[in-house]
């Protein structure tokens, strides 16, 4: 039995012929990953593209709604008055974010990491866990 019959293959065709389909379905995976992540890619720039556009859009719609304010405010007041109470409203309300923002990044600086001692307070933990 040491030649092997035309209808069976060696150990050795075996382990090659194992060892060429591995490899093609290594690469057809890399492939269908590499597919996966470009189609993916599209979608999500796209979807950016649109969450810009809208937020472009949901600018001037906002800049028209100031306008708005300060037209019906001027039905009753001179113009120049209506504009200046919708700026003076912008600004305070700018002013309340900024004081708002400020806080929260102040609120953020308290908490300050020491890898160190949490480094080795793991270690002491992991000894502690040893010697028990």
């Amino acid at each position: 039995m040491a030649s092997g019959s035309p209808l069976q293959p060696t150990l050795g065709e075996l382990i090659a012929s194992l060892s060429l389909q591995l490899t093609t379905l290594v690469k057809g995976e890399v492939e269908l990953a590499k597919a996966q992540v470009a189609e993916k890619g599209k979608s999500m720039g796209l979807g950016i593209g649109l969450f810009v556009g809208a937020g472009l859009f949901g600018f001037f719609a906002f800049a028209v709604l100031i306008a708005t304010a300060v037209l019906g405010i001027a039905t009753a007041l001179p113009a120049w008055l209506s504009a200046l109470i919708v700026g003076v409203a912008l600004l305070l309300f700018a002013g309340l974010l900024a004081f708002v923002g400020k806080k929260s990044l102040d609120k953020a600086k308290e908490v300050k990491p020491e890898p160190v001692a949490n480094l080795k307070q793991d270690i002491e933990i992991v000894k502690d866990g040893f010697t028990s």
